[in-house]
């Protein structure tokens, strides 16, 4: 036994995707965390994918550390008019005082921009958590279930899926604060307007995994043995049908960005002096193209397209490291300079180099007699 450990420790390790990825239960923490879903795409990506991703996050990262940091990188708040010299100019041009200027309101747009971008991550952040909660949850039950419950639920998520998103955003947002509110009510209400709008995506991607899986030879044990439903749905089914999840989120969050924004450029958004929003401002700036005021407009939509940009560049990245056939492409080995090139082995070369089993091997016959006949053969 001893013997046999030494020769494994001195062999070669092997790169092998599946086994690189197995975590057994005494692994380190340092094995874990290279499995998270992002983590491991970062590692597993090359070339152009890598840096697509890279971008994507940098992007990502970047929105959020403003969002975050927005008190501290920002000289006045997005709803100040005035300094200690008096009030702002209106539609002032970038200046040492207001680098990005100031609005046809008075605001100064460089506040008014990364403030924003703490709004827009929060309505982001709570539109795609409601959508998940419920679509997962409504797409685990009409699944399994099925009968009556699946049909009334597939129907309702067709009928939600087939009308505009933008169209019923604005809908939701009328019914729920009657157009425009203040801030933690009008990023509610922006938030569940967007997740009435996501979640049949969730529930049809939940709802046809579920489907397959309850017809597994695991689940039907489980089923046979005596366990619970909700224990079934939440051990067995859950982490198996939300594999693709982490995909659509991204996907999503993108075009939640842009309802957010279109809500706000038609007027069905936040109010403006209960927070900043972009596409308010965008609103906003229209008049001022004609008269060549060009700052109040160009740095709130250079915003939305960055971080739109950044959040689909990750989605696309994730796509495509996803997918099968794109997963494994890895780096061809250096060949070591002067040495011949492996030629490929051909078909009759490759059959000789297989050993034969010992079962297929013809027994030898020393006496030139046939071979015996065995079970319902012998004579």
């Amino acid at each position: 036994m001893s013997q046999l450990r030494s020769e494994a420790a001195e062999r070669p390790a092997v790169d092998h995707p599946a086994a690189a990825d197995v975590v057994l239960p005494g692994a380190s923490g340092e094995a874990r965390w290279k499995k998270l879903p992002v983590i491991w795409h970062l590692r597993r990506s090359v070339g152009l994918q890598r840096g697509m991703l890279v971008a994507g996050l940098v992007l990502c990262v970047g929105f959020v550390l403003l969002a975050v940091l927005a008190p501290l990188v920002t000289p006045y708040s997005y709803n100040q008019l005035s300094g200690p010299d008096g009030n702002f100019a209106r539609q002032a041009a970038p200046s040492g005082e207001h680098v990005w200027g100031t609005t046809v309101g008075g605001y100064d747009v460089f506040s008014r921009v990364v403030w924003g971008s703490q709004t827009a991550l929060l309505t982001v952040v709570l539109a795609v958590a409601a959508s998940i909660f419920l679509g997962v949850a409504l797409g685990l039950l009409s699944g399994y279930l099925g009968g009556w419950v699946d049909r009334v639920l597939v129907t309702v998520a067709d009928a939600i899926y087939a009308m505009p998103s933008l169209l019923l955003a604005i809908v939701i947002s009328i019914i729920i604060s009657g157009g425009q509110s203040g801030f933690l009510s009008g990023i509610t209400a922006a938030a569940l307007s967007i997740t009435v709008v996501f979640v049949p995506q969730y529930f049809r991607v939940v709802r046809a995994e579920t489907v397959r899986l309850k017809a597994e030879p695991f689940v039907e044990s489980a089923r046979v043995i005596g366990t619970s439903t909700p224990r079934i749905l939440g051990r067995h089914v859950l982490r198996n049908a939300t594999r693709s999840l982490p995909l659509i989120v991204t996907l999503n969050a993108s075009e939640a960005i842009l309802t957010l924004a279109g809500l706000g450029f038609l007027g069905f958004g936040i109010n403006p002096t209960a927070a900043a929003e972009w596409g308010y401002d965008l609103n906003r700036a229209l008049a001022d193209v004609a008269s060549g005021i060009w700052w109040t407009g160009i740095f709130p939509g250079a915003a939305i397209v960055l971080l739109v940009l950044g959040v689909t560049l990750v989605g696309e990245s994730l796509n495509d490291l996803s997918d099968p056939r794109l997963r494994i492409r890895r780096r061809a080995p250096r060949r070591v300079a002067g040495a011949p090139a492996p030629t490929p082995a051909s078909p009759d070369t490759a059959a000789d180099a297989v050993p034969a089993s010992p079962a297929a091997a013809p027994t030898a016959n020393p006496g030139g007699t046939a071979p015996t006949a065995q079970n319902g053969d012998q004579a």
